[in-house]
């Protein structure tokens, strides 16, 4: 007989929402409060849930009061100390500079010893060095005392912004499809807290074998049957193909989105797929049933297997381009 025939790869696999993800927290700690719950549309940076831990309070509140011991304005006092040191030892180079000045000119006219003159210049060494130290105590101060502020505003901020890290949010605008704790739960990096992605778009993940591979390509037509729904059929185009092979399965991963679609999709629901790889119209085509050994078929009145060319092919019927006409009458094969 003569119809259209039209061959295809299967392929099974999973429904994903877009950007569909599972969400962890990044510290331990208490679930304290949760602010959506399943099946809940939720926007991009939306809070999901926040959890409290002792310990981050505690670092928290130590942190504030360093920083408000170390503060630069809480320090005054030790600048305008040191400031007066400096004052001090000022005066002081002063006067021992206007003595060491009378001394010599004493000395110049031939009055005092020697002893005495010598004694005004090293005190007056002595109270300059002072000065000078006192100068540079102040500014050794003065850095000391703005490091130490800095650091502890720069620790205070480390805190207070990893306290985000309690506080678990949205990556996605979708909707939650799952959430695996409650309040009172303790919870860790390594709990699985909830399950998001997109509401609306979903993704057709399927699993090419390898030695159909060659034959996918983008844009191509699939038909797909969602087990949730097995009694109706919907198209969908071939949208990515993931060329690195999954050496377990010896599969590859390739994805479409929906041409057609039912009003409702959920997660996770798993699909058989037909790619449509190629089509022909008005070809002679036999049950598969019919071929022997995939190269000959038996005509009525005749007792040798009579060899045939064979073209598209899908699960029931088989193309033959030549070897049998359309008026030969043939045999099923017995097993």
């Amino acid at each position: 007989m003569k119809k259209s025939i039209t061959e295809s790869i299967y392929a099974s696999g999973i429904l994903e929402s877009e950007n569909q993800y599972t969400a962890f927290v990044t510290a331990n700690g208490i679930v304290n409060e949760i602010y959506f719950t399943e099946g809940d549309s939720i926007f991009n940076g939306s809070p999901i849930l926040s959890i409290s831990s002792v310990a981050q309070q505690l670092n928290k509140d130590n942190a504030q009061l360093v920083a408000a011991f170390q503060d630069i304005n809480s320090n005054q006092g030790k600048l305008s100390e040191s400031k007066q040191r400096i004052e001090l030892a000022r005066t002081k180079m002063v006067n021992d500079s206007i003595q060491n000045s009378r001394q010599k000119q004493l000395f110049a006219k031939g009055i005092g010893a020697k002893v005495e003159l010598e004694a005004a210049q090293l005190a007056y060494q002595n109270s300059r060095v002072n000065y000078l130290s006192a100068k540079e105590n102040y500014n050794d101060l003065s850095r000391q005392l703005k490091l130490n502020s800095q650091q502890a505003k720069n620790n205070l901020r480390l805190v207070t912004s990893s306290q985000n890290d309690f506080t678990l949010k949205s990556m996605v605008d979708g909707e939650v499809y799952s959430l695996n704790v409650a309040i009172g739960e303790i919870v860790s990096p390594q709990t699985p807290i909830a399950v998001l992605g997109s509401k609306d778009k979903f993704i057709l993940k399927m699993q090419v074998d390898e030695y159909d591979i060659n034959e996918v390509r983008l844009g191509q037509k699939v038909i797909v049957t969602l087990n949730s729904d097995r009694y109706k059929s919907y198209e969908a185009k071939i949208t990515q193909l993931y060329p690195l092979m999954n050496p377990q399965s010896k599969s590859f991963l390739v994805e479409a989105e929906f041409v057609t679609r039912p009003k409702r999709l959920y997660p996770n629901v798993t699909f058989e797929a037909n790619i449509l790889i190629r089509s022909k119209e008005n070809v002679i085509l036999i049950p598969r049933e019919y071929l022997i050994d995939g190269m000959y078929v038996m005509k009525k009145n005749s007792e040798e297997k009579v060899p045939v060319k064979i073209g598209l092919k899908d699960y029931k019927m088989v193309e033959i381009v030549e070897g049998v006409g359309m008026n030969d009458v043939l045999i099923k094969p017995t097993i």
